[in-house]
């Protein structure tokens, strides 16, 4: 179960500053940047691991091996490492980017499958898939993940009043803590690896949560959300250790004490953002009490639209 939020990541590709064919990248938020040569692009971690994964990708799959000279910008409006989903999101903006410039074939499973193929496969970073997909499609969406790649996004038609009354049910809080999900992820994989019970079982009820949180978004029983969401998160923590922490815990009583009926910590836990469900009428206390406690709530809204590309005017 996915919602996009109104928090974003930009691409923009076109011809370099300079004529001394080099391909330019800019993480203009990171306040990273380099000139290179197209045959000198390489992997390397870093900053510009991203823009320089969907490079050579593209150059390798969809330009015959020709390198072209161009100027790549990026930058987004969530920190990294905040459990939104920012780098695989960014990921797609760049892919969209390219298939518009170049005027590539590629709808959004296209798009949502090749930006995974380039974060796992090429870039070898650890992670799942939905927030591919959850960008490049957009909306409310659940989605079911089989063996061989093959994937279903379902659209959800959500009413307007139960759209409405979410929005402001939900609280967004950034606990100004960025983390490396991967770490994370490492552990959970091995956790399942080494057939620890209690981390299966934890998986398995997040997978029954996505099912059952579908079904009372779709009825508008916000209640029996909380519920399943509240149990999502008692779930998640048991998969891996690092998930929670002191100060993630503290933010819990915090919250609860305020009016919060639910949390959790959005992405692979450990920091970042976490989400908190409310009755509408205690959201302002909740809010203040939160905004107290050193972190930042963000004002968010709900999106119907996934990746979307034009060109410069």
């Amino acid at each position: 179960m996915n919602v996009t939020i109104d928090k974003y990541a930009y691409a923009t590709i076109d011809a370099p500053a300079t004529s001394a064919g080099m391909v330019e990248f800019a993480a203009q938020d990171a306040g990273a940047a380099e000139q290179l040569r197209p045959e000198l692009v390489d992997l390397a971690p870093g900053p510009l691991q991203l823009m320089k994964g969907v490079y050579a990708r593209v150059v390798r799959d969809y330009l015959g091996g020709r390198a072209p000279v161009i100027r790549i910008r990026t930058h987004s409006d969530a920190p990294p490492g905040s459990g939104l989903g920012s780098s695989s999101t960014m990921v797609v903006a760049l892919v969209t980017a390219f298939a518009e410039y170049f005027r590539l074939p590629l709808g959004e499973y296209e798009i949502a499958h090749l930006a995974y193929s380039i974060e796992r496969e090429d870039l070898a970073l650890a992670g799942g898939k939905q927030d591919q997909y959850a960008a490049a499609f957009g909306g409310f969406n659940f989605m079911e993940f089989y063996d061989a790649d093959r994937v279903i996004v379902n659209p959800l038609r959500i009413k307007d009043w139960i759209w409405s009354e979410l929005e402001a049910s939900l609280v967004l809080y950034f606990t100004g803590v960025s983390r490396s999900s991967a770490k994370i992820i490492d552990e959970q994989s091995r956790n399942i690896r080494e057939g620890r019970t209690e981390s299966l079982d934890a998986m398995q009820r997040l997978k029954q949560e996505a099912v059952q949180m579908k079904e009372a978004l779709l009825r508008g029983n916000l209640d029996r959300l909380a519920q399943v969401m509240q149990s999502g998160w008692q779930a998640k923590k048991q998969s891996a250790s690092s998930i929670t922490n002191p100060m993630i815990d503290e933010l819990e009583k915090l919250a609860f004490a305020n009016g919060a009926h639910a949390t959790k910590v959005s992405g692979a836990g450990g920091g970042g953002f976490m989400m908190f469900m409310c009755d509408p009428g205690e959201r302002v206390r909740l809010v203040r009490a939160l905004s107290g406690a050193g972190g930042t709530v963000y004002d968010t809204h709900f999106t119907q639209h996934g990746a979307s590309s034009w060109k410069l005017g």
